[in-house]
């Protein structure tokens, strides 16, 4: 018995394990019902009166350095998991990932700096409007088919219909309701127009519009405020020109068309060959949209212009669907991070 204590004693030191399941079983093969240390308790009834005191304590001790190595082990594996969790609170931390501004919100942005260095400042209204701040104090005949159901969203029907605004021109009709002139505002937001969703079209998009008056401002002023825009945005070389349109709120007005700057004005596929690319409508603001606003229109002329924000930004980034701008796909938008 004496030369198995001593063996169970050497294989106690010399054990090691690399889990809590590992010196669990190293302690009921030790210590357990049927364990090893266990059965010398029964083989030490047996032993001789005269030696049960030397083996006694000889059996103690080596139950005794079983439970230490038990809770060493224990101990070991507790200060190994607890290291591989710890970490240098001194040490830099690791960068988060930045996301990018939408690429409608980096065209707006800009267009609202151009329009501030010409004395401009920014203002917004509803979105939700009646009929009379989106059609009828802007020229609007009763008959005209923006106001049918197939352009535009209502919400109730009646006198005063409230509706989806279709243009930010809305805007213009509250500020020029509670501010007499010197006018000189930009309108950005978001509009709805009934509208199939395909790529060069969407129920919803982005405008800017702009208004000046003031005491003797012409069409020249007009021009030479979309060319300035044009230039800053575009570039230097591009030119504008204006062909004559119609709209129920400007008199005379046109629709603006820079030169393209894909093909400097040579003819491409962006451009349909033709050189130009639209961008805008303006005009002169008419009287009747002076008058109803309480703006004397013998003293007091302006000018009026709107842009979509998603034709400007396709131009700058030459996407050619609309659809891309709306679906926020992580993909696209990436490529905008370092704008």
């Amino acid at each position: 018995m004496h030369e198995k204590i001593n063996r169970l004693l050497a294989e106690i030191e010399g054990c090691t394990a690399k889990s809590n399941d590992e010196v669990e079983a190293l302690r009921v093969g030790w210590l357990g019902k049927k364990g090893s240390i266990t059965s010398l308790f029964e083989e030490f009834r047996q032993v001789g009166a005269e030696e049960k005191r030397q083996f006694g304590q000889q059996i103690n001790r080596l139950k005794q350095a079983a439970l230490e190595k038990i809770n060493a082990l224990r101990e070991g594996l507790e200060h190994h998991n607890d290291s591989k969790q710890t970490f240098d609170a001194t040490m830099p931390g690791e960068p988060a990932p930045l996301g990018a501004r939408h690429p409608l919100s980096i065209v707006r942005g800009e267009i609202i700096d151009i329009f501030k260095t010409l004395g401009y400042t920014v203002a917004e209204g509803p979105e939700i409007e009646d009929d009379y701040h989106v059609f009828g104090a802007l020229n609007f005949p009763p008959e005209h088919p923006a106001r049918d159901m197939q352009d535009t969203f209502f919400i109730t029907t009646g006198d005063n219909p409230v509706l989806l605004r279709t243009h930010t021109s809305s805007v213009q009709v509250r500020v020029m309701e509670c501010q007499k002139p010197p006018i000189r505002i930009i309108c950005p937001g978001r509009v709805f127009r009934n509208e199939a969703i395909s790529a060069r079209a969407h129920c919803i998009f982005h405008q800017v519009e702009g208004l000046y008056i003031d005491e003797n401002v012409s069409f020249a002023d007009m021009k030479h405020s979309i060319l300035y825009f044009a230039r800053e945005f575009f570039g230097e070389k591009v030119q504008i020109r204006l062909r004559p349109s119609y709209f129920p709120f400007t008199e005379p007005s046109a629709e603006v068309d820079v030169s393209c700057n894909i093909c400097n004005g040579k003819g491409c596929n962006v451009c349909k060959h033709t050189g130009w690319l639209e961008i805008m409508g303006c005009g002169m603001v008419d009287p009747n949209v002076l008058e109803a606003s309480n703006i004397d229109p013998q003293k007091y002329t302006g000018f009026a212009f709107g842009m979509g924000i998603e034709r400007i930004a396709m131009l700058k980034w030459h996407v050619r669907d609309l659809r891309h701008y709306f679906e926020n796909d992580v993909r696209f938008l990436r490529q905008f991070a370092a704008t």
